[in-house]
């Protein structure tokens, strides 16, 4: 019986070691920013949100985005706006999304198995569908709080909140799938018995 509370502990301190891995992932990955005809940057913050749910399940993608919005209204510099003003602009909704999107897309993948280092047609549907959901839930959460916030209409909010983005959420949904698939089974090696 030891042994057993010895081999979860373990699995569990990976496990939130992943989550704070992520979560500081996410934090430093505002200042790569990419320029793209249009004037809007290609920034792989929401890269990195969604692969903390993908790779490490929705339990521990959520914590991990919990840890990144704590440290962000106690005033460490990871939102582009320090503290809780952050939520006074548009940015609380795509920050809110953040949460949702990791916990969406790793409630969809589950917890990753090291059966999954042969890739399969279901792993990589799975894959491609929580990717796709989580993108699109920062996308949306930033247009519904930017319609309510700025009172304006669902398509104006659309039009500012989501078209901007497409190209370069499209582009990371292009990276976010194989690096998923790559990622899964290394990390289940730490995070499972």
């Amino acid at each position: 019986m030891m042994v057993n509370m010895k081999t979860l502990t373990r699995i569990t301190r990976n496990r939130l070691c992943f989550a704070a891995v992520f979560a500081a992932l996410v934090a430093v990955s505002q200042f790569f920013i990419i320029p793209l005809p249009g004037g809007v940057p290609l920034v792989l913050k929401n890269l990195f949100v969604v692969l903390a749910g993908t790779v490490l399940g929705g339990f521990y993608g959520g914590i991990a985005l919990l840890i990144f919005i704590a440290a962000g209204l106690l005033g460490a510099p990871v939102f582009v706006i320090p503290g809780p003003g952050a939520f006074s602009t548009p940015l609380g909704g795509y920050i809110i999304g953040y949460f949702l999107a990791a916990l969406t897309a790793g409630l969809i993948c589950g917890i990753p198995k090291i059966s999954e280092k042969k890739i399969s047609l279901i792993n990589s549907l799975r894959v491609s569908i929580a990717s796709f959901l989580g993108f699109a839930i920062i996308l949306i959460c930033g247009s519904v709080y930017l319609m309510f916030l700025n009172s304006i209409s669902f398509l104006a909010a659309i039009t500012a909140g989501i078209a901007p983005f497409v190209i370069g959420d499209l582009i990371k949904l292009a990276i976010c799938i194989p690096l998923t698939l790559k990622l899964r089974p290394i990390a289940a090696r730490y995070l499972n018995d």
